[in-house]
């Protein structure tokens, strides 16, 4: 559903609870566009995963605001400390006085309790916590796919992952959702830009990942996939790997 005209923001349940609220945007260098989401799930403690930028508060809110009063956001977090990610940070603790802030235990100490309004929460790797009906876990993911600080966030009760930066797609319209693979288009972001942080460790992680066996990967650029995830997140860790031993 388009929430806004001029912008073109728009939110979509992509999974039982949770919103893509998606905005097109056109910049120079990017063929056909890009595209900035954060992700909204509606529970007894409703959440907000990434704020988008400062500037985007105004319409980001007017799309959340048409699913819940806002008010109501108990938590707002992010994978790791970057404006489109955690810019609006404040402005979402202002209008929801009761929400907490959090990330990753690394992200708490490095950024968020210097730039946010209240205490943030750091959560540990592994810990899980419950938003009313559903069970997270926070996956701890440093430099996948990039920032030391870097976390995943997993619904254990419908099988999506809030993936963060994993599997950027460009285009300035993309649908909410998708079954087809999106492999293909996030490879020709990622090859070009380098964006990668090319740990020795990435392997290791994305197979961490594949074994929740996710059943969305809700994206914060793109598409979100709907499918096999665990074969996506293995696919991929095998072409970072091929790509390393022969760097």
């Amino acid at each position: 559903m388009q929430t806004n005209a001029h912008t073109g923001t728009r939110i979509d349940e992509v999974a039982a609870g949770i919103y893509r609220i998606n905005t097109p945007l056109n910049i120079p260098g990017i063929p056909g566009g890009f595209n900035l989401s954060q992700y909204l799930v509606v529970d007894e403690q409703p959440l907000v995963f990434h704020t988008g930028w400062r500037r985007w508060f105004p319409f980001v809110s007017e799309a959340i605001a048409t699913v819940i009063p806002l008010d109501r956001i108990r938590h707002v977090g992010y994978s790791h400390f970057e404006g489109d990610e955690s810019g609006a940070m404040n402005d979402f603790l202002a209008v929801a006085p009761e929400a907490v802030p959090f990330a990753s235990q690394v992200s708490v100490m490095t950024s968020l309790n210097d730039y946010a309004d209240r205490p943030g929460r750091g959560l540990a790797d592994g810990e899980e916590f419950s938003t009313g009906k559903k069970q997270w876990q926070w996956l701890y993911t440093p430099h996948v796919p990039h920032g030391w600080d870097c976390g995943i966030l997993f619904d254990k009760t419908t099988g999506t992952l809030l993936c963060g930066d994993l599997f950027t797609q460009a285009g300035a319209e993309t649908p909410a959702v998708t079954e087809a693979e999106i492999l293909t288009a996030s490879e020709a972001m990622r090859k070009p830009m380098d964006y990668y942080a090319h740990s020795r460790n990435t392997r290791a992680i994305l197979e961490r990942l594949a074994e929740l066996k996710p059943k969305t990967l809700a994206c914060q650029h793109g598409s979100a996939y709907r499918g096999d995830g665990a074969a996506l997140l293995r696919e991929l860790a095998a072409i970072l790997e091929k790509e390393n031993q022969a760097g």
